[in-house]
This record gives C-alpha cells, structure tokens and sequence, in this order.
C-alpha cells in the first residue's frame, strides 16, 4: 500500500481515469493522499500564442481547477483524502515534477487503447515519466 499517489489524468478523456482511479484507490492507505493532476498543454510557441485570446493560459488553468473539482466531486463523493492540482506545460515533466513536489510514492498512469496516433504520442509520454520519475510508476490497463 502507498500513502502518496498520483494520479494524473486528462478530463477530456475517460479513458485516463476510468480504470486508474479505482487502482489508485484500492493501493492506497486508508490514511493516504490521492493526488489528482490536471494539465493545460503549454502552447509552446509565442507565435502560437500570440493568436490566442488575452489571458487564455489563466483562463485555462481556472477552469482545469474548476473542472477537477467538480471531477471529484462526482468521481469521488465524500472521499476526503483527495487533493487536486493544476499542472502547466508538457505532460511528462509536469507528472515528474508534481511527484516530486507532493512526495508521491507511486505514479499511476493509465494507458489508452492503442490506435496509431494516441499509441505514439500517449506511450512517448508514459514512457519519458517511466524514465524520469524518481518514484514507481504504474500503467493501467
């Protein structure tokens, strides 16, 4: 059993939560924390983001907040040892850094089922979080 976990996942998806957040649950102590991480994708480009409307990246990251809570609140009823956090930039260095920064004793990813895009672009995250992660991860499938 764990006694930090985190759980990263993307809202838009279900599948990044439907079968994680219940293995999450069972791994962890009665005791434990769960912490949920959400991730606004860094545009990466000024260029980019001079095309998007003023104040977009703020914007975005209040409403990530506003959406993962009502995620829990209706994921995880009554659950009281559930934390949420709002990530920004690209997935994998904010999955490394935000368990770092909780002290997480397990990463719990879920892996997609596989098509040609998702397969590439959702394992190049898993794995660099695999490389990089200073704490066990776990892929559900």
């Amino acid at each position: 059993m764990f006694k930090t976990i985190l759980l990263p996942i993307d809202l838009q998806h279900a599948s990044s939560w439907e079968h994680a957040l219940p293995v999450a649950r069972k791994l962890l102590d009665a005791d434990g924390k769960l912490h949920i991480l959400g991730i606004v994708h860094d545009v990466g480009n000024a260029w980019v983001a001079s095309y998007l409307p003023k104040g977009y990246e703020k914007r975005a990251l209040e409403e990530m907040k506003a959406q993962l809570g009502a995620f829990v609140a209706r994921e995880l009823p009554g659950v009281a040892n559930v934390v949420t956090h709002v990530g920004h930039g690209h997935v994998a260095e904010t999955v490394v850094a935000m368990a770092e920064k909780v002290h997480a004793d397990l990463i719990v990813l879920a892996a997609n089922a596989p098509d040609e895009l998702r397969t590439f672009r959702i394992s190049a995250s898993a794995d660099r979080v695999v490389r990089h992660s200073p704490v066990s991860v776990m892929i559900v499938r």
